[in-house]
């Protein structure tokens, strides 16, 4: 009968283990997929003490015991060897790690909220894929984002009726602004995304219908490339009934357009209805330029200040005046493009106390 392995203090070794003659210990064990491997530590057991100067590690042990656990449940080791954050092993992730790295991007690198939020919406389902697939055994990324950095989010407010009528009456008496007129009224009354408006052709406006196809959107790449595409969500392609006033806008402004020298085709799309000096669709970046500038001159003429006003305000205010006028919420669902009623509800939607105190009083009545 052989004599049992010992390690430099008369401890009996286990089978796979081993100390090499700079005292360090070996585990030797054969992985999931029949290959060699080794795991090393300074202490076989967690009561030992780490040598002095050495980095605190686990004990030799305490990682068998989690080989043991990861081969028993069938969990690849070393996470598979696929990395993360700086080239990390995803198995080395921790929770703790994740956090600290999205801090980092909001505190040190400056992204805001939502940009945060868009790439934890990608790491956490993939490491929930890890973990499905026995990589790994808890997805660090599975917290609440809003624990973790301060939602910095601008909120954007609808705008009150008054304010939305003083500010297109304004922008329609102005001899520099009136040409937008049409445009921005649009905007308040139909509830559309400026992509969507943007990639509006003549053939889209069915005057006889009196509605609005909407069934592509308009943007301009980073690399200034016009591109056409699918509506923001499969409820984004819809019919937007338009109501006589917004018609008359839209007759104006196919009335004064100016017919280009050759027409823009984008996608083969061709005949937008609004296009800029070089004879290109006119995009989002477009709008929100004239807005800013609208707003600025108004709040230089006015004493009572008009908030920030965006394409994506307009929308806003749009769906907020038809939830608060009663409209069918399954209706406004349809009529803004949205594929989560939520969205429709609890984004869109601002009701203040007056609107709680009149709508109390109508249904009371009613």
């Amino acid at each position: 009968m052989s004599e049992k392995r010992r390690d430099n203090r008369n401890r009996i070794l286990r089978e796979g283990e081993y100390q090499r003659t700079d005292g360090r210990y070996q585990f030797r064990y054969i992985d999931e997929e029949g290959k060699e491997k080794n795991v090393y530590s300074w202490r076989l057991d967690k009561n030992d003490p780490m040598p002095k100067g050495k980095k605190r590690e686990l004990s030799l042990r305490e990682k068998e015991k989690q080989i043991e656990a990861d081969l028993f449940d069938h969990i690849v080791t070393n996470g598979g060897n696929y990395t993360v954050l700086d080239r990390q092993r995803i198995d080395k992730v921790r929770l703790s790690d994740a956090k600290a790295w999205l801090i980092k991007l909001q505190q040190v690198d400056g992204r805001g909220y939502s940009s945060i939020h868009s790439i934890r919406g990608v790491l956490r389902p993939a490491f929930q894929m890890a973990v499905d697939d026995d990589l790994i055994r808890k997805n660090p990324f599975g917290f609440e984002l809003a624990s973790v950095i301060v939602n910095d989010s601008v909120t954007r407010e609808a705008i009150t009726r008054k304010q939305e009528r003083d500010l297109l009456k304004f922008i329609r008496e102005d001899t520099h602004f009136g040409k937008y007129y049409d445009a921005i009224y649009i905007l308040f009354h139909t509830g559309l995304r400026i992509s969507e408006f943007c990639g509006l052709t003549i053939p889209d406006i069915e005057f006889g219908e009196m509605r609005i196809k909407v069934n592509h959107q308009l943007q301009r790449t980073s690399q200034m490339e016009y591109v056409i595409q699918e509506p923001k969500t499969e409820s984004g392609v819809r019919y937007v009934p338009m109501t006589e006033e917004v018609a008359m806008c839209f007759r104006r402004i196919i009335a004064n357009r100016e017919a280009p020298k050759v027409e823009p085709m984008v996608d083969g799309y061709i005949r937008f209805l609004c296009l800029d000096k070089n004879d290109m669709p006119k995009v989002a970046l477009h709008w929100k330029k004239y807005m800013e500038h609208i707003i600025e001159k108004y709040n230089k003429i006015y004493r009572i200040q008009m908030p920030k006003v965006t394409p994506h305000v307009c929308r806003h205010t749009f769906c907020s005046n038809m939830a608060k006028s009663g409209m069918n919420p399954k209706t406004l669902q349809y009529i803004m493009g949205h594929s989560d009623i939520s969205v429709t509800l609890n984004t869109y939607t601002h009701v203040n106390f007056d609107d709680a105190k009149e709508e109390l009083h109508r249904v009371a009545n009613s």
